[in-house]
């Protein structure tokens, strides 16, 4: 019986979980955010080629 009111006032299970949901959603906006600069880049430089091609 302890054990389990041990277990439920302990929190840093739900701190652990909570920080890996913050550091999870981080990382599909750097990957969001780098996938649209990275098409912006592509454009960029293929323009130049064009540009530098006769």
């Amino acid at each position: 019986m302890k054990f389990i009111k041990k277990f439920v006032r302990d929190t840093k299970a739900a701190t652990a979980i909570e920080y890996g949901l913050i550091a999870a959603l981080i990382a599909v906006a750097g990957i969001a955010a780098m996938t649209s600069v990275g098409t912006s880049v592509k454009s960029t430089f293929t323009n130049v080629n064009n540009g530098l091609n006769p």
